[in-house]
Order: C-alpha cells, then sequence, then structure tokens
C-alpha cells in the first residue's frame, strides 16, 4: 500500500499512482516544500529563543491541525519504520562516542533494557487500570511507544548547558539502545494484540534471536560495506548515496530474517562510525557531515508535522467511539506522569545499586546531598521525541481479520500528548534545574578550549617531529618548506602558494594523514573527550580539502 494524500475538502483518497497527475503534483508539491521551509524557519526562531527545535516543532505540529484546508498526509503504517528509523538510528549511531559508551556500559545497558522494559510495564499496568477499553497487551503497546527517550531531543536541549561528559555520553548510548528495546516490547505487544496470546517460551526464544540475529546481520553487513567504500573505485558522490543506503538495506534484511532490523542498523553504524578514517577519504567525511546533518534535520520535522496533520482525524476517531476530548487528554497526562516517576525511580534505584555494589564508580560530587540529587536530573532527561511518534504512526489500522485496530486513535493521541508535555514542561525547565541547582559545579572536567589548546600542543611537536625525521633532506634548502616548519602556525595566512608543488604537496598530503593516526591514538586516553578529537580530525579534513585545490 502506498503514500496517500487527502483534501479536507473532499470525501476520495488518492492513491500512489494518481500522485504524479499534473494536477494533484502542482497541489503537493508546493505543500511539501512548504513543510520543508517551515521546519527551517521554526529552527531558525528556535536558535534565536536559545531553546531546542524539537520544542517548537511539536508545537507546530500541534497548531498545524487547527489551520482548514490543509491536506492531510498519510503514510501507510508499514511503511513508517522503514522510512524514517533506518536513517535516524544509523546518524545517531555515527555521532556518538563508543569509547563513552565501553566506559559507561553498565549504566546505559541498565537504562536501555532494565529501565524501558520497566517503564513499558509501568504504562501497562496503569493504562489497562484507568484507561477504559485497555488490555494488558495494549498496555504494553502503548508502554513500548513512549518508553524511549529521544536522544536528538535531548542533546538539543543540553546543547544550551555544560553537563559532565559521563553524563552526556550516557544520555546518548542510552537513547540509541534503548530504541531498539522498545520497540522490541512494540512488536511482540503488537502481536499479543493481533493474536490475543501471548506465548512466553516462543517470545523468549523470538526475542533472544532478534537481539542476536539482528547485531549479527548488522555487523556482517557494515563489514561488507566497508570493503566496498575501500575496494570499489567510488567517487565522493557515490560514497555519499552509499551510506544513505546502508540503513535501509540493514534494516530490511535483517527484518527478512525476523530480527530487529532497529539492532541491525545501530550495530552496523557504530562498527562503520569505528572505522570511518579507513574507508572514506576527507572529501567524502565532509560532505558526507553536511549532507546527513541536513536529511536528518527534516525527517525530524517532517514526523512532527505529519502528526500534527493527523490531529485532526485522530479527534474525530475519538469522537467517534464516544471518547471525549477531555478524558483523551487525563490519559495522556496519566501516562506522562507514570513515565515521569519510573525514570525517577530508576534513577534513584540505579544509584543506590551502585552504591551498595560498586561503590568506587559513585559519581563525584561536593556533597552527599548533591549526590543524591543528580539522579534527579537524569530522571528529569526523558523527553520523548520522533521514535515514539513513529512508532505510533507505524501501528496498523485494522487487524489481519479486517477489524479496526483497537484503540489506535487513543493510542496516538496520548503519545502525542506525552512527546508535548516532556518537551515542554521538562525540555523547558531542564536547562534551568541545571543551572539553578548547581549540581554540576566543580564536576566539569577541564574546560574544551584546555582539552583543544594541549592537543593542539602535541599535535604541533608532532607534526616539528614527524617532519625532522622522515623529511629531513627535503627540508634542506628548500625555503617554502622550512618557512612552514618554522611558522607551523602562520601557514594559513600566506597569501602565495607559490612554494607549493607537487611534490611538497604529497609530503603535506602525508603529514596530515600522520596527525590523524596521532588523534586516534590520543583517543585511547580516556580522559580526553571523543567529540574533541573528531572536531580536530574535521579540521585535518579541511586542510587536506585546501591542499587539494592549490
Amino acid at each position: 500500500m502506498a503514500p496517500c494524500f487527502v483534501n479536507k475538502g473532499a470525501n476520495d483518497i488518492l492513491e500512489i499512482a494518481e500522485l504524479y497527475t499534473p494536477d494533484l503534483m502542482h497541489t503537493l508539491l508546493p505543500f511539501l516544500l512548504a513543510m520543508i521551509a517551515a521546519i527551517v524557519l521554526l529552527n531558525m526562531w528556535a536558535n534565536k529563543l536559545k531553546i531546542a527545535y524539537p520544542i517548537l516543532l511539536v508545537v507546530a505540529g500541534l497548531l498545524v491541525g487547527f489551520i482548514p484546508g490543509l491536506p492531510i498526509v498519510r503514510i501507510n503504517p508499514d511503511l513508517i519504520f522503514f522510512i524514517f528509523l533506518p536513517p535516524l538510528l544509523f546518524e545517531a549511531s555515527w555521532t556518538i562516542s563508543f569509547k563513552e559508551m565501553k566506559k559507561w556500559w553498565r549504566m546505559i545497558s541498565s537504562f536501555a533494557f532494565l529501565v524501558v522494559f520497566f517503564t513499558a510495564l509501568s504504562v501497562a499496568v496503569v493504562a489497562h487500570h484507568f484507561i477504559p477499553g485497555f488490555t494488558i497487551a495494549l498496555g504494553f503497546l502503548l508502554g513500548g511507544i513512549v518508553s524511549p527517550p529521544d536522544a536528538v531531543s535531548t542533546g538539543a536541549i543540553t546543547r544550551f548547558v555544560k553537563i559532565p561528559k559521563s553524563t552526556s555520553a550516557i544520555l546518548e548510548g542510552e537513547s540509541l539502545l534503548n530504541d531498539a528495546s522498545s520497540l522490541i516490547i512494540f512488536r511482540f505487544a503488537l502481536v499479543a494484540v493481533g493474536t490475543g496470546q501471548f506465548i512466553w517460551q516462543e517470545a523468549a526464544l523470538s526475542f533472544l534471536w532478534m537481539i542476536v540475529g539482528g547485531a549479527g546481520i548488522g555487523l556482517l553487513l557494515a563489514w561488507v560495506f566497508v570493503q566496498a567504500h575501500k575496494r570499489l573505485p567510488l567517487d565522493v558522490q557515490s560514497n555519499i548515496a552509499l551510506t544513505l543506503i546502508e540503513p535501509y538495506f540493514m534494516y530490511w534484511v535483517a527484518e527478512q530474517f525476523h530480527s530487529s532490523g532497529v539492532l541491525a542498523v545501530v550495530s552496523g553504524g557504530l562498527f562503520m562510525s569505528a572505522r570511518r578514517l579507513i574507508f572514506l577519504n576527507s572529501t567524502s567525511r565532509i560532505q558526507s557531515f553536511s549532507v546527513w546533518e541536513s536529511f536528518v534535520f527534516i525527517l525530524n520535522g517532517v514526523v512532527f508535522l505529519i502528526i500534527g496533520l493527523e490531529l485532526p482525524e485522530i479527534v474525530e476517531g475519538l469522537r467517534a467511539k464516544g471518547i471525549p476530548l477531555h478524558t483523551a487528554i487525563g490519559s495522556g497526562v496519566l501516562v506522562t506522569g507514570v513515565l515521569i516517576a519510573a525514570r525517577m525511580i530508576s534513577s534513584y534505584a540505579a544509584l543506590l545499586a551502585t552504591y551498595i555494589f560498586r561503590p568506587g564508580v559513585m559519581p563525584r560530587a561536593r556533597s552527599t546531598r548533591r549526590r543524591w540529587l543528580m539522579p534527579l536530573l537524569l530522571g528529569w532527561t526523558g523527553m520523548r521525541g520522533v521514535v515514539s511518534l513513529a512508532a505510533a504512526l507505524a501501528i496498523p489500522i485494522t487487524l489481519e481479520n479486517g477489524a479496526a485496530f483497537p484503540q489506535r486513535n487513543l493510542i496516538l493521541f496520548i503519545t502525542f500528548v506525552v512527546i508535548l508535555l516532556t518537551l515542554l514542561v521538562q525540555g523547558l525547565t531542564l536547562p534551568l534545574l541545571i543551572t539553578r541547582s548547581g549540581l554540576f559545579d566543580g564536576l566539569l572536567e577541564e574546560t574544551e578550549e584546555v582539552t583543544k589548546q594541549k592537543m593542539k600542543q602535541g599535535l604541533k611537536q608532532h607534526v616539528y617531529q614527524f617532519l625532522k625525521n622522515k623529511y629531513e633532506t627535503e627540508l634542506n634548502g628548500h625555503a617554502g618548506m622550512e618557512k612552514f616548519l618554522k611558522q607551523w602556525e602562520e601557514r594559513s595566512k600566506a597569501t602565495d602558494d607559490s612554494w607549493m608543488n607537487e611534490k611538497t604537496k604529497v609530503i603535506f598530503v602525508e603529514l596530515l594523514e600522520s596527525q590523524r593516526n596521532y588523534l586516534t591514538e590520543l583517543n585511547k586516553d580516556p580522559k580526553i573527550d571523543e567529540a574533541i578529537i573528531r572536531q580536530q580530525i574535521y579540521q585535518i579534513d579541511l586542510e587536506e580539502e585546501r591542499l587539494r585545490i592549490i
């Protein structure tokens, strides 16, 4: 089945085969372009207000549903996961620090699996008892949808405040892995709702295969893609195009084997991210960074606006089922409260378990009071976002027997309310909470500027020794190279590039590659923030590109 385009003033639904008629294209194309333009304007406004752009996106999604005359863009639920999730997860796995994930793997694993299951269970029990018409299976379905915090929202919000890199790594790693665990719960709940039964033995075996098979398929395909990038005569455009299809292929293959496509994308993305210097040249790395950043930004915005365009139909569906709007809003507020409470309980339980079993790795704090206030921050970072929206939109419209899927509109509405409340309430107050509480005063690692200064000093020493040891004979009598060696910091100010010939250009390119190797070794130091290393490698890539055009 294909995406549909519905005009609110018409009674007919136009299928994909008709999307290429001139009249419809003249209506649909400007609308889609306007959506992207609106996303860009909202991001500009968010930067000016110094708030996270997902907050404005979710508000825009709410308001757009009240604009009369707008068309309703409806995407087949079966395609939602396939269109949106692979690139979003793949990009997230490329931006996260795998070194920090390994360092804090116990905390990340507990939040990504145990806390997600506890949250989904809490939502299931509360929904079953307090929301009319909700079975335990439907409760677990809703719990699987709303349990994972959103990495994009958390990262966008914490961008405006200083937090320790350990806390940032835990939040990023958790957000990446909990998407996989929550969507596995979502899949099992869908089966239970559709069949009316749940066999624990079969579910346990399926769960094991989804994890092992998904991760294994992702790693295998990632290795194949790395080899393809290395061995095939690909230019920059082909390299970038291949990275765009890779997450979709990983997801699709894993799903064909009935394993977790999400885990395949995450594991494959982490594998390829750690080897990006091996199979992508500097030009591909620079250009792919911009392409992927823009692509994921648009995908995030489109999902929020799609739910807004569907809100009128969702509300009408609630009314048709006899569910008052205030009752649906109350259910959304209730579930939001359960999510916040479950995360708070989990955060304090994790700290207590660490205090009892591993006191040596307790988080540093200037006082006992501040140490026990830290879980408050971790518990308050549970903003929901695009993954929850995509999961809710992926609920099938009908069951296999043709009956309407039970409570679909209510689940969609509750999900939107949860995202709206967590982004507005927690998202807007989180920076204020961090600043006013002073929880991280005195705990932050050395400033980024100090770390960069130390790293640049090490690089200058490395460059000097590299040139003296390997190219001493070439330096003798070569005024340009001697000038470069003496004035390393001043070289970019030179207006005359006549000293750069093909021979010295080869030396310079090899020198830059040596710097990358130096930074790769430096990254093994657990005290060095990998984000700063990546920034410096990006600067080296830019320098190599400058040399290519001289």
